[in-house]
């Protein structure tokens, strides 16, 4: 406390004086706590096994907010569950700004429709923000007679559960936008899931399955000639591949979900850490650097505001939530 408040309180004529007085030094000592946020350590639980894309973002961005934060950002892998595990030790923690959770979206907008569980991130986590996304790509073996998303169709519509797509495990976003495909095509094409995105592509490279909805690893594969890429299951080109349409733009709409991947606080984490978390998203992901280690992925930044963080959620939510229901998408 300066010596200028010192003499204020010293020099208070009344007890009320003084306690307002009181009650007004404790706003600006509260206020400076705030402002000197963080004092200690961050941790960011990661739901995912490390080395995957969401853990690598995770990581990409620990390193710049170590750096634009003055203290280090440390990552934690709690695997397991599609994120469950990793969202419900972020819920129980203190809402003191020293955790947070990075996950993909559907671990919010599709997995209390999958998992019976207590898990509710949109009732028990505060969105902070996006940190990225990957879109899905629609890749087929080499020997598929088939040149984009139309000819598939054909083929499938002419041997109605004969040919089969692989997944990345029941639930997963590959999953869901492969099924986001078939109902927009009309299409009956056999599921097999697989334990992860690159054994259930490697199926696919070798014959064994007909497709897959990649979420960007296939890409040297891809140029290499290995594997086929038809299409792109999302609303929007890919930056990676500008030549090639849309699966929307060859006829089958509403077949578009691009992986986001997010960052969430418990409940009650105070309003001025959320907004200062946010801003230094932003100039993490606006750098150059950090889109070159994105692209690596297969992947882009993205920054929105907590606003527009949320408004995306309850949107993926309410397309994810019927899809599963509809297609009676069931998680072991």
């Amino acid at each position: 406390m300066s010596n200028r408040f010192k003499r204020a309180i010293a020099a208070c004529a009344t007890r009320a004086a003084c306690a307002t007085l009181a009650i007004g030094l404790g706003v600006i000592g509260a206020a400076h706590a705030q402002g000197a946020w963080p004092t200690r350590p961050v941790r960011i639980v990661v739901g995912f096994a490390p080395g995957g894309s969401t853990d690598v973002m995770a990581r990409i961005l620990a390193q710049q907010l170590t750096e634009s934060l003055g203290q280090p950002v440390l990552i934690d892998n709690k695997p397991g569950a599609s994120g469950n595990i990793a969202a419900a030790e972020v819920i129980r923690a203190a809402p003191d700004g020293q955790t947070f959770l990075i996950a993909p979206t559907s671990v919010e907008t599709a997995n209390p429709s999958l998992f019976k569980s207590s898990i509710l991130p949109s009732r028990d986590l505060t969105p902070v923000g996006t940190i990225g996304r990957t879109q899905m790509y629609l890749v087929s073996k080499p020997q598929l007679a088939a040149r984009d998303a139309r000819g598939l169709v054909a083929l499938a519509k002419a041997q109605p559960g004969k040919m089969s797509y692989a997944s990345a495990g029941t639930g997963t976003p590959p999953h869901l936008a492969c099924e986001m495909f078939k109902v927009a095509s009309g299409t009956y094409i056999t599921h097999i899931p697989y334990r992860g995105a690159a054994p259930a592509l490697q199926d696919v490279m070798s014959g064994q399955a007909d497709f897959v909805c990649d979420p960007g690893i296939a890409f040297p594969h891809i140029r290499a000639g290995k594997v086929k890429l038809l299409g792109i299951v999302s609303a929007r080109r890919s930056p990676f591949f500008p030549e090639v349409p849309t699966v929307g733009e060859l006829g089958f709409k509403d077949a578009d979900l691009d992986i986001w991947f997010g960052l969430w606080a418990p409940n009650g984490t105070a309003p001025e850490i959320v907004a200062r978390l946010n801003r230094e998203l932003g100039k993490a992901m606006a750098q150059a650097a950090v889109k070159s280690r994105y692209a690596d992925l297969g992947a882009e930044t993205a920054a929105m505001s907590p606003a527009e963080f949320k408004a995306l959620l309850a949107d993926e939510s309410q397309r994810l939530s019927t899809l599963i229901r509809e297609q009676k998408i069931v998680v072991e």
